[in-house]
């Protein structure tokens, strides 16, 4: 099978810095004290925590000090939203000549020095770059005098940020569907008049029962993507009565729905095919095996042996007249039905905009390739992106292709548990077996991690090889 990858740039999770984080810093710069210090990746941003401790810091009347963290590395770096601690003098200056060039910035977080906090909890959110991996967070504290002169300078290092590894994902693009065959499926329970097999639409709930048929019909039919290649019907009776009597009904009134819906719809004889039962004894079955009648597991054996259906209904109804008054009356109404079935083709889409349509208004009509070329048109890790991959999951349950793609995206966004449970329908190809050791990477579980990537790459993929190679000059590969 030819397959086409969709590979995903690397996914990066929350980055920490376990030399700073829930630690204290004392004396980061005169004066100031941090503690609780953390920083951490969320999505497009990098978040910067720290509870800053000015007790000690004092500022005479005429200066201001700031406090700022900047984020360096090489020639790249930025600067954090300060903290500014304005003298008596200096403060009232700014109030009266407003926000001049030399005033405290828009962003600046202002105190007055004789009303400052003790603690001040510190929270800045930026955009993250790539550059950011590896760079270190520096704790400046600049001392001004009139038109912001700097007269002194204390520079403090707080920590280093660095990305927690993890490792590219592997989304498989399903082979086109040659056609795309779909199905909707029911039961309808149409009443007869005592040993009749002509439908009168309104004898009793007939008017319901025979419009949940026209509604599924209906619902295909007219929509011009779709045709329908053919309608099944199986006309049920229930072990009462004798078993040819039973089955002379099941075939008139089944062949009765026939006649009903080729008046209705006009159908070519061959589109509307018809199956009988009889009599349903694996639906009584299934009845009395999840009830709690009594004499439950003798009528069981009954039901189970071997004996003409006759005899099996007149041993039930002779040995346990009262648990057979129960199910004649509460179990074989339900099993006199006509389960039915409309096939259907849908025609196949190609353009991306005209499938995103679909998929906002009828989903199932898209095959599992449409669904992916929508996810390719996606920013990985949106909630659009994750959303597409569900829906394939949800209409192809037990497709491996889809739910590994399942896997990948529930990975993408850090929802493990149903990575977990989608990757245990996912097969064992190469892929989804790089996709567990991908998970386990994200559990910090590198031992089986590393057993699934060695196995992956035995199979031929090259994602495999890499992961393991970065694995190893990080020290987590055995």
């Amino acid at each position: 099978m030819k397959r086409t990858l969709f590979l995903l740039a690397i996914l990066l999770g929350l980055g920490t810095m376990p030399e700073a984080a829930a630690q204290e810093v004392k004396n980061i710069a005169p004066g100031v004290s941090v503690s609780h210090f953390r920083m951490s990746r969320h999505g497009k941003y990098l978040a910067v925590e720290m509870q800053v401790d000015l007790t000690q810091l004092v500022v005479s009347s005429n200066r201001a000090v700031l406090l700022t963290p900047r984020l360096i590395k090489g020639p790249d770096s930025i600067d954090l939203p300060s903290i500014g601690v304005y003298g008596r003098r200096r403060y009232y200056y700014y109030l009266r000549n407003g926000m001049g060039s030399d005033a405290p910035a828009k962003n600046e977080t202002v105190y007055k020095a004789s009303k400052k906090p003790d603690n001040t909890d510190y929270h800045s959110l930026i955009n993250y770059q790539e550059w950011m991996d590896g760079a270190t967070l520096k704790f400046l504290r600049s001392d001004r005098g009139c038109c912001r002169d700097v007269l002194l300078k204390f520079e403090g290092r707080l920590g280093r940020y660095t990305e927690d590894f993890f490792p590219q994902l592997v989304f498989v693009r399903p082979e086109a569907e040659v056609t795309k065959t779909r199905s909707l499926s029911g039961a309808a329970y149409i009443d007869f008049p005592v040993d009749q097999t002509v439908i009168y639409s309104g004898y009793r709930r007939n008017t319901v029962e025979l419009g949940k048929i026209r509604a599924t019909i209906d619902s295909v039919r007219f929509d011009k993507d779709i045709s329908i290649v053919s309608v099944w019907l199986k006309g049920y009776a229930s072990p009462e009565s004798p078993y040819w009597h039973n089955r002379d009904l099941a075939i008139g009134r089944t062949q009765a729905l026939k006649r009903y819906i080729r008046g209705l719809y006009h159908f070519a004889d061959n589109i509307i095919n018809t199956e009988y039962e009889p009599e349903d004894w694996d639906g009584l079955r299934r009845y009395v095996e999840q009830s709690e009648i009594g004499r439950r597991k003798e009528i069981l054996r009954i039901i189970d042996s071997r004996m003409d259906p006759d005899v099996k209904e007149r041993k039930i109804m002779q040995t346990y007249p009262k648990e057979y008054r129960h199910l004649k009356w509460h179990c074989y109404p339900a099993l006199r039905r006509t389960e039915y079935r409309v096939d259907y083709y849908v025609r196949s889409y190609s353009d991306v905009e005209v499938i995103r349509r679909i998929f906002a208004e009828q989903p199932q009509k898209l095959s599992l390739e449409e669904l992916y070329l929508v996810a390719s048109e996606c920013e990985p890790g949106t909630k659009e992106f994750t959303e597409v991959f569900e829906t394939a999951v949800r209409l192809f349950p037990h497709d491996r292709i889809a739910n590994l793609n399942a896997a990948n995206a529930a990975m993408r966004v850090g929802d493990l548990a149903a990575a977990r449970e989608y990757l245990d329908k996912a097969g064992a190809s190469a892929e989804a077996t790089y996709a567990r050791g991908a998970l386990a990477i994200r559990e910090e579980d590198y031992k089986t991690a590393v057993t699934c990537l060695r196995k992956a790459e035995r199979m031929g993929l090259e994602e495999a090889a890499l992961t393991l190679e970065e694995l190893s000059m990080r020290g987590m590969c055995e």
